[in-house]
């Protein structure tokens, strides 16, 4: 069983800056494809950005292209999640989630992330 743990969410003005981290258990980690997804009030919960399981490729909603910027560190098992240039739309739960068989399976508990005008 995979668990996922985010940290570094909070409170940040417009045009601020957040990080954010997720710390994997289990041995799959470095083999799997990784994502960040977030779910803002009244919303469906939707794509941020992704990155497979060597971080030799990344991909991002057009929303937060330019902007956000996903990374990993197997050695350590964490993905990451350097958000620039925040804005008060990008205020959302936001979710770790691990690929298994091409689907995202693991999920972690979910992080708030507040940007305040």
């Amino acid at each position: 069983q995979v668990q996922l743990v985010e940290s570094g969410g909070g409170l940040v003005q417009a045009g601020g800056s957040l990080r954010l981290s997720c710390v994997a258990s289990g041995r799959t980690f470095s083999s799997s494809t990784m994502g960040w997804f977030r779910q803002a009030p009244g919303k469906e919960r939707e794509f941020v950005a992704g990155i497979i399981w060597n971080g030799g490729s990344t991909n991002y909603a057009d929303s937060v292209k330019g902007r956000f910027t996903i990374s990993r560190d197997n050695a350590k098992n964490a993905v990451y999640l350097q958000m620039n240039s925040l804005k008060t739309e990008d205020t959302a739960v936001y979710y770790c989630a691990g690929q298994q068989r091409s689907v995202f399976a693991y999920w972690g508990q979910g992080i708030q992330v507040t940007v305040s005008s």
